[in-house]
């Protein structure tokens, strides 16, 4: 059994003192990433109450573009995911794995440049999000130059921690250093695959995937982004600092080894978990719900492990807050592993699915686990960095009750929300017909709930504004500590026992680990994404899809740039209550020319997969203009700017080169003819506007997206020989 106590600042013995190096650990980029955590959790926690807000509010600060809900949300969970809990990951690995290898950091260099380096990626997010400037792809939507430098900035990372543990005084890896491994080396192989496109311009490009394989590879990034960025860093984290902060050792190592090596091998198969019911090929869907399905085990083996850890210790925890943190951190990871397998279920994910129920589930996880766990270490690591006490543990106990009440008074009334909408949309009367017929019912119904997370995302940032206080009293009160002396003896003087158990030798060679590591992670998304990619069985063409024409090209990418796929899906599931609310349900050939998938996680508002021809255009008009005038009650904000803005057409035959090289059937040279094929029906749709009474130009950004919105879904109600002779090469006939 492991035991962290004995391994960092432990004095060495006598026999070996004459080996004993000085050196001192590195708490300066220890405490910039703390800095950096507690201000952008801030940010990102306002964002997130400021979206809630505009969901009872639609036109609360909806005066400008860069503040519309669609354009916040990705920036909401860009915050909080890559910057609150990104940099609260730096800062356990920065603390615990110098101390947990009996070394300083490999580099101050690397250190100090992987710091700089994610905060400008973190402030380029902040500066492209609000303008629209998105891939659109859930987690990942940071266009490609982004993308190069979060790909560089994690190699250094890499090299700064690969590098620390090659020159590690310490001559086993303990626990928390497995799990930071397999952080590194697995969010490189998903952040690269699934950032693959083909650029148009500095700042727009097309995803190199399409369709059904664009859905597979995004929730495969997706789900495993969550497993390796919000999950694996955080269990070495807790492998570190609850034995730390309780004093005790780690409950069972022969635990840890079978937990971390059966969850980074199940968790890759688990993505197609997020896309049950869609068009993904069945036997897809059943593999990720069964690995989901057993993904429960290890899960549970580290939560058990961390909380059975606090044998013995759990007097502490009533007093503690490092404890309290740590104890709601891990429960709410075990309630968050399990209500995860569960919704993999199809029956269980047929209720949930598109619902706030998700919503609730990945804040539990967001704010409970990530949350718990870095408060727990900003309250234990920054007394010792500035070597004195808690400015105020009364207020760090405050701190935690308001915590604990924020994620229950926010998750609470979204499950009831969630599972009240679901049962909605599917009730019939007993004539056979859709009982809430008029989603706006179904929305309307779930408002009081809305309030209520308001309410509880108001009572957990006011906590954590007063751990910022509290905390920077703290530090005020003592006096920074940039090298904290510690000694050891150097690894060559600690040679390997013969007869060493097998693991505890693989613990001792940090390549074979990693090969080891990469090999486990990788079986799965090879054996998920190749087959989907090859056989072409497993998306059957359909004949009347074609190319989208320039207008509604370019009405897809405003589409993206305003986000509006965080509030309708387009993919109709096939169930009795989608296909009789929205029409046929949707089949995979019918995206193959997707460059990326749409098909949304969310239901604010309706699907809109079939709902091309449903209005007609002048509808669409009055609908963007002013939401309420067509659907009384409607929580969707207006965009008056897309009546006033002038449609940005000068990349379009550069749009229309790099779909083709990606595979779209555009005949050469159609790029000289697509703008005229443009205008031609741009004029057409402003004609019929002005027919109905709705005067526009024809080159103003919403004709663009109602010549889009009106081409959803059609296609498999086209006749062959109509589609032919209606689109390319003189696609403005539509």
């Amino acid at each position: 059994m492991h035991d962290v106590n004995q391994s960092p600042g432990a004095g060495p013995s006598a026999q070996q003192s004459a080996a004993v190096e000085t050196f001192a650990y590195d708490n300066a980029i220890v405490r910039n990433f703390i800095i950096a955590t507690s201000i952008w959790g801030v940010v990102g926690f306002l964002v997130g109450l400021i979206i809630a807000l505009k969901l009872v509010m639609p036109e609360f600060l909806n005066f400008i573009p860069q503040l519309s809900y669609g354009r916040l949300r990705p920036l909401h969970t860009n915050a909080v995911i890559f910057a609150f809990a990104g940099n609260a990951i730096f800062v356990g690995v920065y603390y615990s794995l110098q101390r947990l290898c009996k070394a300083r950091m490999f580099s101050d260099l690397l250190s100090t440049l992987h710091f700089w380096g994610w905060q400008l990626i973190i402030v380029s997010a902040a500066l492209t999000l609000p303008f629209g400037i998105t891939t659109s792809k859930e987690y990942a939507e940071l266009e490609w130059p982004i993308d190069i430098a979060i790909t560089l900035v994690w190699v250094v990372f890499g090299l700064n921690m690969l590098g620390t543990v090659f020159k590690r005084r310490e001559r086993h890896m303990y626990v928390a250093v497995w799990f930071y491994l397999s952080t590194f080396i697995t969010v490189a192989l998903l952040h690269v695959v699934n950032s693959f496109e083909l650029p148009v311009t500095f700042l727009k490009s097309y995803s190199f995937y399409a369709g059904v394989q664009d859905a597979l590879v995004q929730w495969w990034y997706g789900h495993n982004a969550v497993a390796f960025f919000l999950t694996t860093p955080f269990l070495g984290i807790m492998y570190y600092f609850i034995p730390k902060a309780s004093g005790r050792p780690v409950f069972s190592y022969r635990l840890s080894i079978i937990h971390f090596w059966a969850l980074i091998f199940i968790y890759i198969w688990a993505g197609p978990h997020h896309l049950l019911y869609t068009a993904l090929p069945d036997w897809a869907q059943t593999l990720g719900t069964v690995f989901s399905f057993m993904l429960i085990a290890p899960s549970w083996g580290g939560m058990v492990n961390g909380l059975l850890t606090l044998r013995g210790a759990w007097d502490r925890v009533r007093e503690d807050p490092v404890l309290k943190f740590l104890v709601v951190g891990v429960t709410a990871y075990g309630m968050s592993t399990f209500e995860g397998p569960m919704m993999s279920l199809k029956n269980v994910n047929a209720i949930t699915h598109y619902t706030d129920y998700i919503i609730a589930h990945v804040h539990v996880g967001a704010l409970g686990w990530n949350g718990g766990l870095t408060f727990a270490m900003l309250y234990y690591i920054v007394p010792r960095i500035y070597g004195t006490k808690l400015y105020s543990v009364k207020l760090a106990n405050t701190h935690f009750w308001l915590a604990t009440l924020g994620v229950l008074f926010y998750a609470i009334p979204l499950y009831i929300a969630g599972i009240t909408q679901s049962l909605m949309w599917k009730e019939f009367t007993p004539d056979g017909a859709l009982r809430y017929g008029n989603f706006l019912e179904t929305v309307v119904r779930i408002l009081p709930m809305y309030w209520l997370r308001i309410g509880g995302g108001t009572i957990f940032l006011v906590g954590s504004l007063l751990a910022l206080f509290n905390l920077y009293k703290t530090a005020k009160s003592g006096v920074f500590q940039p090298g904290e002396e510690a000694q050891a003896v150097p690894l060559r003087a600690l040679p390997e026992k013969a007869g060493t158990a097998w693991h505890r030798a693989l613990e001792g060679r940090p390549t074979q680990f990693a090969v080891l590591t990469l090999l486990a992670v990788i079986i799965g998304g090879a054996v998920e994404y190749i087959p989907t990619a090859l056989i072409r069985a497993n998306i059957p063409t359909i004949a009347t899809v074609h190319p989208y024409t320039p207008l509604e090209l370019e009405g897809r990418d405003l589409y993206i740039r305003e986000g509006c796929l965080g509030c309708h899906s387009q993919m109709i599931r096939p169930m009795r209550a989608e296909t009789e609310r929205y029409g046929e349900y949707s089949k995979p050939g019918e995206f193959v020319y997707d460059h990326p998938f749409l098909w949304g996680s969310k239901r604010t508002g309706p699907d809109l997969h079939r709902v091309g021809g449903k209005y007609p255009d002048s509808w669409h008009f009055l609908h963007m203009k002013n939401p309420r005038s067509t659907s009384p009650g409607s929580i969707m904000p207006a965009y008056p700017w897309m009546y006033t803005d002038k449609l940005d057409d000068t990349h379009i035959e550069g749009k229309i080169i790099t779909l083709r090289k990606l595979g779209v059937p555009y005949p050469d040279g159609y790029e000289q003819q697509a703008r005229a094929d443009m205008q031609a029906q741009a004029a057409q749709i402003a004609e019929r506007l002005k027919g109905a009474g709705m005067d526009t130009s024809a080159d103003r950004e919403i004709v663009a997206l109602i010549a889009y919105l009106q081409r959803l879904g059609t296609d498999a109600k086209a006749k062959p020989e109509a589609t032919q002779a209606a689109l390319l090469p003189n696609g403005g006939g539509r």
